[in-house]
């Protein structure tokens, strides 16, 4: 497995009449811990996109079970468990402290953004992830 953490900051705009964490905003979260986890990989979205690919979602959930609310702290730890194919999935954590916040995870393809055909991944990206896992 290949897991990165990432401190998150709540900002006040994602917060609801309630004062907690709207909660499409978790969504929000993955994707700076999916970010965040391709570039302490070594291999950024700009660096997939220069090899135009992208990677769209194509299944998302998530769990609640607790709330956050402005100015915490939460870290986001993002995970990968197994070597992408033409998919690849990275699960989520968010705590705060060491209270479980949301778990949930993001599925996406391979796509030539070219064509929008589905494609492999390149394969030095795979070797990285062959590397850290």
């Amino acid at each position: 497995m290949y897991q990165t953490e990432l401190k998150y900051r709540v900002l006040y705009a994602h917060t609801d009449k309630l004062g907690v964490v709207y909660y499409g905003k978790y969504f929000e979260y993955f994707e700076a811990g999916r970010s965040d986890m391709l570039r302490k990989l070594g291999y950024p979205y700009k660096e997939l996109e220069r090899e135009n690919i992208s990677l769209p979602v194509i299944e998302s959930h998530c769990q609640y079970l607790s709330s956050a609310k402005y100015d915490d702290v939460l870290i986001i730890k993002s995970s990968l468990k197994e070597l992408p194919t033409v998919r690849i999935k990275i699960e989520y954590e968010i705590f705060l402290s060491d209270n479980l916040v949301v778990t949930g995870y993001t599925m996406h393809a391979f796509v030539n953004s070219l064509n929008l055909k589905p494609v492999r991944p390149p394969e030095d990206f795979v070797n990285l992830i062959k590397k850290n896992l």
